[in-house]
């Protein structure tokens, strides 16, 4: 597949998450709470996880801001539901590196996560992209 046949493949998986928010809304049952927000354009997201044993049973999110930051934590959500607390931290880590641009381990399947690789093109934008997933880690390391 050529790069821009790829590109516009990835565009499409992220305005899909956009437009059609996988676990949108608030856990009523969820242990977890975390309000974040980005100050530099807005984003705000309510993230609820319910945690059991050490494992994400279940994660919604609430909030409003780019189409980056909420196709995120559409993608995000679908992620780290079923995992164990430890790999859903494994995963944000490569998440966070692939934002970064730096080598990560393509060994792991992350799934839609993958479109948002070409946000580290765009520093301005990569808070936007790790707003769910910085929430995320601040509710399970207050958790544990």
């Amino acid at each position: 597949m050529s790069f821009n046949n790829l590109d516009q493949l990835y565009r499409q998986v992220i305005m899909d998450h956009y437009k059609n928010p996988r676990n949108k809304g608030l856990l009523e049952d969820g242990n977890l709470t975390v309000d974040m927000n980005n100050p530099t354009c807005g984003d705000r997201i309510r993230l609820t996880l319910k945690v059991e044993d050490g494992k994400v049973t279940d994660a919604k999110f609430d909030g409003e801001g780019c189409s980056i930051s909420m196709a995120s934590a559409s993608m995000m959500t679908q992620t780290i539901i079923g995992k164990d607390v430890e790999t859903a931290l494994n995963l944000s880590k490569i998440f966070s590196d692939m934002m970064q641009g730096k080598d990560y381990d393509d060994n792991i399947d992350l799934g839609d996560i993958e479109a948002l690789q070409g946000v580290a093109k765009f520093p301005a934008r990569i808070k936007c992209a790790t707003l769910a997933w910085k929430a995320m880690e601040k509710g399970v390391k207050e958790e544990s």
